[in-house]
């Protein structure tokens, strides 16, 4: 394939203060400190996180549909859109299994609930009831049919991903079908990604104020100290996560011929919002963008990332499996490796409905022992005061996940650009612009 070499020589490095994970990480300091000292001021702080979040997810919908329909219609043979499907499903149902597998393991070596005798009688079910009624509404006929939106305008109407991919699939294969005809729609669509990516630059610069709102809010309301009676646990999930990034997912990177240490250095901004917010959504448009930019082909990257955002959620199976054996553990239910393989089918299942958004990863653990009557939901009221912190992780691993997904299948798809995803890795790439044309560029219509 054609390797892209950058233009001219790269510009003058920013100014560490001026970038954005440093502004960040500044926020999220500044937004713990007033949390733990200011609790109920902090408290009043959420709608500057919530804001932030509903802002990234305003333009989610047309970046993906830009990108797909933009990518798919420039593909030569539409077979390659069903191939790169084909593979990345693979590829998600593998490594999410293997993420199932592995806090299921870690549940049993670590024995995080153990001792804790808990009788569930005792728990105050009202607590989770909300979490466990939402439970109830996700089905996997349900889910596939929540695919098909109602129209082909409702789908940005709600936000819904999946809708989104959906229907951005089948425009982008009728277009690609109608050829030059089509030529005008898609030369339409092109233009347009470039004021559509330049607001998405321009609302990363509130991602402070979001992130310092978003982690003030979650230290005032539920404080440090709510860490320390489920510590094991929490800690234990960190640390499974943790070996899962830099273990599996490394060796899966190195094979590759690339460092998942360089990648997460690459992304550092994006995971540090990612951390702030508890959403890995949030820094889904930038993800997309910058796979791009490191040398993995649009269509590819257009594929993907969405679907992955459904499908390829490791840090959620990991706490879903880590998290129903505690509460097994805590209440003192023995499972039989009958009910264990149960309760790993019905996690695998139910989590592919999970969206990346903040709490998800509880309402599919709802789901999941709703379904498996062994483990007792009234038992998710022990994890319920440290779920908000276990959020985080889950939001990091996820999107990591995905990030190593989308050069993974790119590659196995022959469309990664290896010298270019060296040169972003190694920070020697240029830094991400939307393109603008100088004002002496536009002519009149008349002129054209």
């Amino acid at each position: 394939m054609h390797i892209s070499k950058p233009a001219g020589p790269l510009p003058a490095p920013v100014p560490f203060y001026r970038q954005l994970y440093f502004q960040v990480v500044v926020a999220i300091v500044l937004g713990a400190l007033l949390g733990h000292f200011e609790p109920a001021f902090a408290e009043s702080l959420k709608p500057l996180g919530d804001a932030f979040i509903k802002l990234v997810k305003m333009i989610i919908a047309p970046v993906i549909f830009l990108t797909i329909v933009t990518g798919i219609a420039g593909m030569t043979h539409l077979k390659t859109v069903g191939r790169v499907f084909a593979k990345s499903m693979t590829y998600f149902l593998f490594f999410s299994t293997l993420a199932l597998i592995v806090g299921m393991v870690v549940a049993h070596v670590v024995q995080p609930g153990a001792g804790m005798n808990i009788n569930p009688a005792e728990l105050d079910q009202s607590a989770v009831n909300t979490y466990v009624q939402k439970s109830h509404e996700l089905s996997l006929v349900g889910f596939l049919m929540d695919i098909i939106p109602a129209t082909l305008i409702s789908a940005f109407v709600d936000g819904n991903i999946l809708q989104v991919l959906f229907v951005a699939v089948l425009f982008g294969i009728a277009l690609a079908l109608v050829g030059e005809r089509g030529r005008p729609v898609l030369s339409f669509l092109e233009a347009l990604t470039a004021p559509v990516f330049r607001l998405v630059h321009m609302l990363m610069k509130a991602a402070p104020i979001g992130a310092f709102g978003a982690i003030a809010f979650t230290i005032g309301k539920y404080g440090v100290e709510s860490l320390v009676n489920l510590a094991w646990l929490v800690g234990s999930f960190y640390l499974t996560s943790l070996f899962f990034v830099l273990v599996i997912l490394g060796i899966v990177c190195r094979l590759c011929g690339f460092s998942v240490l360089k990648l997460i250095r690459y992304l550092k901004a994006e995971l540090l919002l990612v951390l702030g917010t508890s959403s890995s959504e949030s820094a889904l448009p930038s993800l997309m963008e910058k796979m791009e930019k490191a040398g993995c082909e649009k269509s590819v990257v257009g594929l993907v990332v969405p679907t992955g955002y459904s499908f390829n959620l490791d840090g959620t199976n990991i706490y879903m499996t880590l998290a129903a054996l505690f509460i097994a553990q805590a209440t003192n239910v023995d499972l039989t490796l009958g009910q264990q393989i149960t309760l790993l089918a019905v996690a695998m299942l139910s989590s592919k409905g999970a969206a990346g958004v903040t709490g998800a990863g509880f309402i599919t653990l709802a789901a999941t022992l709703s379904v498996v009557p062994d483990v007792p939901v009234a038992g998710m009221a022990l994890i319920l005061g440290v779920d908000r912190f276990m959020s985080e992780c889950r939001s990091l691993t996820n999107f990591i996940g995905n990030a190593v997904a989308t050069v993974v299948v790119s590659r196995w798809e022959n469309a990664l650009d290896r010298d270019q995803l060296s040169l972003a890795l190694d920070g020697r790439a240029p830094p991400l612009q939307a393109p603008v044309p100088p004002p002496d560029a536009v002519a009149p219509v008349s002129a054209r």
